[in-house]
Formats: structure tokens, sequence, C-alpha cells
């Protein structure tokens, strides 16, 4: 399974909003810096409000949503990249993960400590940003050096990697994360090999009061924060109350329902945020239904029909046969898979199809 890591300065609220996405309270939250020390895993389900009609339309009550792991990562601070702060340490749990959730502090608050002394989100996400890029730089350096000897043997893949590193090493020279590189496809697929921390793909979730959340827009640490990242980092911002998320994980749905329509707001931040990582990691999800469940499954973009036959089960990926493909939209407009199939909305696909994000399917394979 796929994992993203939450990172950030200590007291930004990255143990409260992993709390609030696995629904528990496995990561220690308080006011003082450094009280997560070994990184928390957890499993999230990722919100998709199609099942519950396909679950109708299938006659089941058994839903089961598609689920990715987050990671809690003990708070960066500045010369983290020198070992600062077990900066080491931390640096190795990021490194390890698929993808980054970097949780910056929007919200003024006199009783919650900040590690810098004040409330700069732009500032802080560059504090973490020129840690990550310098530890690139210094395993970019020592992987063209090796990399050199081996093209002087004549390794094709090595020369190719050495073009790469090379023309990493003046940028991220120049405080630029690794993944803002001008390249193509086969570069960046060749960049996966480095495992480079600022090579990650990247979001930021940008911590708000429980009051700001219904006009978000009115927070100027926010505005000033969505320029940066859209121009600096060409991120994606997702805006959340860390603190009211994880009061509303303690809730049932309808609960919730009530309290975010009180609030003045249609949807959940931790909602929105799960989705985006979910994204993120360049992952989507087919659908099935029958009598016994209906059912989200995880494939990454790009996979072709057999692939996905194979995430149900190994054995249907080398037995694959054909697809019965429909749209989740037709489907529900039809009333269910019989109708769409007498409607002509069923298609048949073999073993080229790539699957797309909301794909219906029923598997034919050998037995």
């Amino acid at each position: 399974m796929l994992q993203a890591g939450i990172v950030g300065l200590p007291n930004v609220g990255k143990s409260t909003l992993f709390n609030a996405l696995t629904k528990s309270r496995k990561a220690e939250a308080a006011n003082y810096p450094f009280c997560t020390i070994d990184p928390n895993i957890g499993v999230v389900q990722v919100p998709d409000a199609r099942l519950g009609p396909l679950a109708e339309s299938a006659g089941t009550s058994t839903i089961i949503p598609a689920a990715i792991e987050m990671v809690d990562i003990a708070g960066l601070v500045a010369g983290a990249s020198q070992g600062e702060g077990l900066g080491n340490k931390f640096l190795a749990n990021v490194r390890e993960v698929d993808a980054i959730v970097h949780v910056v502090r929007c919200f003024e608050d006199e009783d919650v400590v900040h590690n810098m002394g004040r409330v700069d989100p732009v500032g802080d996400a560059e504090v973490i940003m020129t840690e990550l890029v310098l530890a690139d730089a210094e395993s970019v350096a020592s992987q063209l050096q090796k990399n050199l000897k081996k093209a002087r043997g004549q390794d094709k893949d090595a020369a190719a990697n050495v073009a790469l590193l090379e023309r990493l090493v003046p940028h991220l020279d120049e405080g630029k994360p690794a993944n803002l590189l001008d390249m193509d496809e086969d570069e960046r697929e060749r960049m996966k090999g480095f495992f480079l921390l600022s090579g990650k793909p990247m979001l930021y979730a940008c911590n708000l009061k429980e009051e700001e959340i219904a006009s978000p827009s009115s927070n100027p640490n926010l505005h000033l924060f969505r320029e940066w990242a859209d121009g600096q980092q060409d991120a994606k911002c997702c805006v959340i109350s860390a603190k009211m998320e994880e009061e509303l994980s303690e809730l049932s749905d309808e609960d919730t329902l009530e309290y975010l329509d009180a609030m003045g707001v249609a949807d959940s931040g931790v909602s929105s945020l799960i989705k985006a990582t979910y994204d993120l990691l360049g992952l989507a999800s087919f659908l099935t239904a029958g009598e016994k469940e209906a059912r989200a499954w995880t494939f990454c973009k790009g996979m072709t029909a057999p692939q996905c036959a194979g995430v149900i089960h190994t054995d249907f990926e080398n037995s694959f046969i054909k697809a019965e493909v429909v749209s989740y939209d037709d489907l529900i407009a039809s009333g269910s898979m019989q109708k769409a199939r007498d409607a002509g909305k069923l298609r048949l696909e073999g073993k080229e199809y790539l699957f797309s994000d909301g794909d219906v399917v029923l598997f034919k394979c050998n037995a």
C-alpha cells in the first residue's frame, strides 16, 4: 500500500491531523516540540460518495472503500539535514514515503507554542523545503560520483543517470526542489531511482482555526501562502482545521453532517485532503458491486485491464479474458447492471484497455 507522510515544523498540528485522518488517538498531540519521535502509521479510508448509490443499485448494505496509509513524521527543524533535532532520523522517515502532506500553521494562537516564535507559513514551508533540498544536494553529489565511475566503463544506464544528475546539481544548489526541474517522462521515471526527498509529490495542508473554515479567505496568512505555493512550488493547497477534524472524527456520520451544516460548510476539510492525497499518489478507483458488497479497488493510473484484475486476485491477471465495463454515471442512470447491459451501456474491453476512475467492472477470467 502506498504511503503519504505528514511533515512540517513542530507544533503545527501534524499529530492532531493524523488522529483525525485515522480516527484514532495513536499519535500524541501536545503543546511542545518533538512530542512525536517514532513515526505513527495508520490506514485511512478514502471517502467515495459513489459507493452508497452503487450498493443500493446492487441490493447490498456492505460498503468497502479504498484505503491508503498515512505516516505521522516528527517535526523537522532548521538544520535537520545536518542532524539538528534528530534530523537524520526524521529525514530517513520522509525518504520512505511515496508522497508528502506538508502541514503549515496559518492560525494565530498565543496559547500554542510556535517553534519559530511567529506565525509565518511561507517562512515555515521554506525552512522544511530548504532542509529537503540540502539533503538531496548531498545525496545527488554522492550518486553522481558513483555513476561517473560506472559510466567510464560504458554502462549506458549509468551514463543516463549522470546526464540527469549533472542537471540536478545546479538546480538544487539554487535551492529549488528536484520535482521542479524541467524533465520529460523518462527522466521523471529515472529520477524516482534517486530517492530524492524534494522529488516526491507534495501538497500543503493549511491549518486554520475552526471559526475560519467557513470563510478561509479571511485569513491573511492563507492568502499569502496560496500565492507562494502556486508561484514557487506549483503545489496544491488544502484547507483544514486539524483540531476541529479531530473532534469530528469521534462523531457519527449523521452528527458530523449536522455539525458541518451548522458551521456553514458542505464538506470536511479532511475528506478533501484525503481525496487530494489519493490523487497525489497517482491512484484512482474502479468499482465492483454485487449481492455481497460494493467496493472501491485502488489502482495506479495508467494500469491496463489485466493489471486491474490482478488487484482483486493475482491469478486474475494471468487468466484475464475480458472486462465488462460501464461508467458509474451510466450505471446509476440505468438503475442496475442488467438494465445498463440491456441499454447497451456496458462495453467489452480487452487487454489493452486503460482503466479510468469510476469504471464499474465485471471481470471475465479463465477458471
